[in-house]
């Protein structure tokens, strides 16, 4: 692992519950790079692949962008159970999940589902894709509902895997997409209206300061 990490988690199918003996472990992080180095005309990253097979990473100021426009994958790495690298500063960051949450979820979370169905071809269809196109519905759905992405699957386990290898019926598949995509347009929400940009921003001043050399 990186020294700069502030936070790092396994996502994908180990934290959702839905590995197998052949899934890979997928790991999304944030760190955060010397604040000197934005004064420089060449800026630092904002996201960077490895140093590990399946490993992710964004800069902090990009990750809570990201985060503060509801993106499913970012919001998804706040709540993964498989936490493997954890600061104080990435402990804070998670402790700040709530700020970033917004009903503009409403929004990203079936947004992001209905471009994988879209791209699913109901002749040839890809299953993996389209069983995480659910998942991401069942999360969303969730996350209006309780205030939480549903990130462990343990619950849907047996019937999403039946999707991934190819068991169930296209137009089952096409119908519970339909009713999870009504569900999570017409769910009365519990989450608010903006998110708390101004607690967000104290954080991440907090951390450039942290980072001066």
């Amino acid at each position: 692992m990186s020294d700069d990490l502030i936070l790092s988690v396994v996502v994908g199918s180990r934290a959702y519950g839905l590995d197998t003996d052949d899934s890979d472990t997928d790991r999304r992080g944030v760190f955060v790079a010397p604040t000197e180095d934005f004064w420089r005309l060449t800026k630092p990253v904002t996201h960077r692949d490895g140093p590990l097979p399946e490993q992710f990473s964004w800069e902090v100021e990009r990750f809570c962008g990201l985060a503060l426009n509801a993106n499913p994958t970012v919001l998804e790495c706040l709540w993964s159970p498989l936490t493997e690298v954890l600061t104080p500063e990435g402990e804070r960051l998670r402790g700040l999940r709530g700020a970033f949450l917004s009903r503009l979820a409403h929004e990203t979370f079936s947004g992001y589902a209905d471009a994988q169905f879209r791209r699913l071809d109901p002749a040839a269809p890809k299953w993996k894709q389209a069983m995480h196109m659910i998942r991401l519905l069942l999360s969303g759905l969730h996350l209006v509902r309780h205030g939480e992405p549903l990130v462990q699957m343990a619950a849907y386990r047996d019937r999403l895997l039946a999707i991934k290898r190819g068991e169930v019926a296209w137009a089952e598949v096409a119908a519970w997409r339909a009713e999870l995509t009504t569900d999570l347009a017409g769910a009365p929400s519990v989450l608010p209206e903006a998110p708390d940009r101004e607690s967000v921003e104290k954080y991440l001043m907090a951390v450039r300061r942290a980072h001066l050399q």
